[in-house]
C-alpha cells in the first residue's frame, strides 16, 4: 500500500507540470488563479496528503540496540 501511495505522489507531481498547455493559450481562471496554477496547487496538496498517509502506515522500528540500555 505504501508503494502505491508513493507512486501516486510521483504521478501527481508529474501531472502538476503544465506540459499539456498549448504555447500562447489564454489561461482559464479558476478561483481567481490561472487554471494551470490551480491544477498545480491541487496536485501539491493531494501529494502532501498521500505522503502523510504513506508515513502513517510505515512501521518504524525502535533504534535501541539492546533491551534495557535506556535505563539509568
Amino acid at each position: 500500500m505504501r508503494i502505491a501511495l508513493l507512486v501516486a505522489v510521483a504521478l501527481l507531481f508529474g501531472a502538476s507540470i503544465p506540459w499539456y498547455r498549448e504555447p500562447g493559450a489564454v489561461p482559464i481562471e479558476f478561483l481567481g488563479l490561472p487554471d494551470w496554477v490551480a491544477v498545480a496547487l491541487l496536485c501539491y496538496v493531494a501529494a502532501a496528503v498521500l505522503n502523510s498517509l504513506a508515513w502513517l502506515i510505515t512501521d518504524i522500528p525502535d533504534q535501541s540496540s539492546a533491551p534495557g540500555e535506556d535505563e539509568p
